[in-house]
């Protein structure tokens, strides 16, 4: 009885040993090709990931992902994260990458494998429109108090500019304090001020104005995936091919495409 319980714990160590060594070797693609789908982390975000009134997610992210996923033959699912947390939910395995307007900061660099930068952007103040007058430059903006993205990269501005803020959960929730009067300004995306305030948007009492910074979007894997090579070679073969384009003029966001080489 012992020497078959012996046996038998040798080969479970064996069993062990093998799966790991697989699990080592696997590639990020095979992982995803294994599995047959694409998880992609992302928060609501216009123009870049948003649902449509049937409750589907489009954009100019959500878009480009699908037609990723589609190019690996996958099926894309995407899934809706707390932006602060998004290190955390990629080396989890809970999604596969973070598509979703991400700002190439220093700390993201750090923490994930990055695509080339495929988009130009800007950290933009927004303020109620009858006063923005008073706030052209960031030095005006000193005595406000802003609504923030947890872990963004507009919070990183205010933060560095030293001044007040108030996190929140995401840049749509940013501008809903703002609307409320429960904070004076926010930063957000100048690529999501172009799309949700002003004239004819839910926020047409809200403007922006100044910019803080100039910034480029990238897509983040887990550290060393060799999905960023597969994603770069898309990115290149569907600039070159004109569908990129196509989608950036879809979603209004053409004029910050960057070329893909």
């Amino acid at each position: 009885m012992k020497k078959t319980i012996a046996l038998l714990t040798v080969l479970v160590m064996m069993m062990t040993l093998v799966f790991t060594a697989f699990a080592a070797d696997q590639t990020d693609s095979d992982y995803v090709k294994e599995k047959g789908t694409l998880v992609v982390g992302i928060t609501d975000f216009a123009p870049m990931d948003y649902k449509d009134e049937d409750g589907n997610w489009i954009g100019f992210d959500a878009d480009m992902a699908a037609a990723f996923a589609a190019w690996l033959g996958v099926e894309v699912e995407f899934v809706e994260i707390e932006w602060d947390n998004k290190v955390l939910e990629l080396n989890s395995k809970s999604i596969d990458c973070v598509w979703n307007g991400m700002t190439l900061t220093d700390e993201v660099l750090a923490a994930m494998s990055c695509s080339n930068p495929y988009c130009n952007n800007a950290q933009v103040v927004i303020v109620p429109a009858d006063v923005a007058a008073k706030y052209q430059t960031a030095e005006d903006c000193a005595e406000l108090v802003f609504a923030v993205e947890a872990g963004s990269a507009g919070e990183a501005e205010v933060t560095a500019l030293g001044y007040e803020c108030t996190p929140v959960q995401s840049q749509a929730s940013a501008l809903m304090e703002v609307a409320a009067g429960t904070c004076d300004a926010a930063v957000i995306d100048s690529l999501m001020a172009a799309a949700m305030v002003g004239e004819g948007t839910s926020y047409e009492n809200l403007t922006y104005t100044a910019p803080l910074n100039s910034e480029e979007y990238g897509v983040g894997f887990r550290t060393g995936s060799d999905l960023v090579r597969l994603l770069n070679e898309f990115f290149k073969a569907s600039y070159e091919g004109g569908a990129m384009q196509l989608c950036a003029e879809k979603y209004g966001v053409q004029a910050a495409l960057i070329e893909q080489k």
